[in-house]
């Protein structure tokens, strides 16, 4: 098994599944593919019908390649892609500049990966959003805040946002958002 398959399958135990949640900016979905993204990629049938192996084809060309996964550490590529999954490529990628310190521009070109390369991946932060399924991320196991099954921190490097409500501020969390207080570090206004 390749590191894109084994990190799809570990993606899709988080992203897998049918979603249209009224909230959700990204809109109807399935295995984390956009309608938007699944009908640029040729595919006209109902999200619900979209094949496992059909997203595995969309996730590997935008994303992992887009990303240049196979040039990044495992765990640093890991969280690449599903920040990319979540947040778009351009928006992930500024993630990992910003982390390494080199100008946030959303392309992975030499000076990126230099900068990536030159630092250990410990050392490397990474800011995801904690997801838009309205769950309380303190009450299951969350990859890649807990190890499945243990409970146990496997990415210590990694923060989850929530998101906030304009409407309420600081005081309450928008509909869609995964919360938590010990999961979810921080949370900002959408």
């Amino acid at each position: 098994m390749n590191v894109f398959t084994e990190l799809f399958d570990r993606l899709m135990a988080h992203e897998g599944g049918y979603v249209n949640h009224p909230n959700d900016p990204g809109g109807e979905t399935m295995w984390g593919v956009t309608k938007r993204v699944a009908r640029a990629h040729g595919y006209n049938g109902p999200m619900r019908s979209l094949p496992k192996s059909l997203a595995q084809e969309i996730a590997d060309k935008s994303y992992w390649q887009a990303i240049q996964g196979d040039k990044l550490d495992r765990a640093i590529a890991w969280q690449l892609v599903d920040a990319a999954y979540n947040h778009g490529n351009r928006n992930a990628v500024k993630f990992l500049q910003r982390a390494v310190g080199v100008s946030d521009d959303g392309i992975i070109g030499p000076r990126t990966l230099a900068a990536v390369n030159a630092k250990d991946k410990n050392d490397v932060l990474i800011v995801n959003a904690s997801g838009n399924e309205g769950a309380d991320l303190d009450t299951k196991n969350v990859y890649p805040n807990d190890a499945i099954g243990t409970g146990a921190e496997v990415a210590d490097n990694f923060i989850s946002v929530g998101s906030l409500d304009p409407k309420y501020g600081s005081a309450m969390v928008s509909g869609f958002s995964n919360y938590g207080k010990i999961n979810v570090e921080l949370s900002a206004l959408q």
